[in-house]
């Protein structure tokens, strides 16, 4: 900015600097598993311009499915007065447009199930005061039925814990049903709320004379595919020698034969530019939804403890391979 300066009588142009904008950004992860895509977000958003510690602030909150601190978090993020905030998974993302209802904070979601959790209005006018990178739920559960399928196709029962009170998954499991059916496979739900109830499914079947499941599909839910979750999923899968279908990345290395499911820096690269808008004044209720690439990894050492076969088709489509 230039302004008109005199001395003596002899007048002349100054510029004056103005002071930068700082953003403060309240960051939610409710998930380890789901921890890094802070990190694509802020590789982004360097990118975009925005330097930490320069013009852009950072308060990075974590959680590991804990929903009355996901509360607590948010609400100090409402009291701090921070200029945007960013939440993932579903749960977390929910929260965050619950809590900073009748307030000017902006959200920006990631990794969050759209369907049956009213988060938006529609994918092109979210609506309200909030925008953000959606989880295809849907569509990878199916990716990831049909990848168990083909390597273990003799599999008649599939085995689907799942948090029964995850928000938008009833949808998922209806294209999971529909798929099912047609290939004449038992879908064998396990509705759970707690570790302890899951814990209890699983010793419940190992009790029997016939655990009743020949395979393993583990559900994105918070429950089902965080670390306490998915181990002790794994374990009973270990005792029987079941193939498990992963969904976050880090399940295939947990144990899994395969995960599917987008990469979480991704998820944050991809929010990035949405907080930028947001920044320059786009209304973020008006910012379309985006959706991200999932990414394949098959460990194939798991599948050959197992005696599967992993096709050449398969092995082409993996982005990752474990050996």
């Amino acid at each position: 900015m230039f302004v008109l300066a005199g001395v003596g009588g002899y007048y002349f142009l100054t510029q004056r600097t103005a002071t930068q904008k700082v953003y403060r950004v309240g960051i939610l992860s409710g998930l380890d598993a789901f921890a890094d895509t802070a990190d694509g977000f802020k590789q982004k958003m360097t990118e975009l311009g925005y330097v930490e510690g320069k013009n852009i602030v950072y308060d990075f909150e974590k959680t590991n499915v804990n929903p009355a601190e996901e509360q607590r978090i948010v609400k100090k993020f409402v009291d701090d007065k921070v200029d945007l905030i960013f939440a993932f998974p579903t749960s977390p993302a929910v929260t965050a447009k619950t809590v900073t209802e009748g307030t000017s904070i902006p959200v920006v979601f990631a990794n969050a199930m759209i369907e049956g959790s009213n988060i938006i209005e529609s994918v092109r006018q979210p609506g309200g005061n909030i925008t953000g990178v959606r989880f295809p739920a849907s569509e990878t559960t199916l990716k990831r039925f049909e990848f168990l399928h083909e390597l273990v196709p003799k599999a008649e029962r599939i085995y689907a814990p799942y948090d029964k009170n995850y928000p938008g998954i009833s949808y998922a499991l209806d294209a999971l049903y529909k798929e099912a059916s047609s290939l004449n496979i038992t879908l064998v739900e396990a509705p759970v709320a707690t570790l302890d109830e899951l814990k209890a499914d699983l010793n419940m079947r190992s009790a029997s004379k016939d655990i009743g499941v020949d395979a393993i599909l583990i559900m994105t839910t918070l429950l089902t595919a965080g670390p306490d979750g998915f181990n002790a999923i794994n374990e009973f899968a270990a005792k029987y020698k079941l193939a498990v279908g992963g969904s976050t990345n880090n399940n295939a290395d947990m144990g899994a034969v395969f995960s599917y499911i987008p990469q979480n820096v991704d998820f944050g690269r991809l929010a990035a530019p949405l907080a930028d808008k947001i920044f320059k004044g786009t209304p973020a209720g008006t910012i379309p939804v985006v959706s991200p690439e999932a990414y394949l990894r098959i460990n194939y050492k798991k599948a050959q403890e197992l005696g599967l076969t992993v096709s050449e088709g398969l092995l082409n489509m993996a982005d990752e391979i474990i050996r």
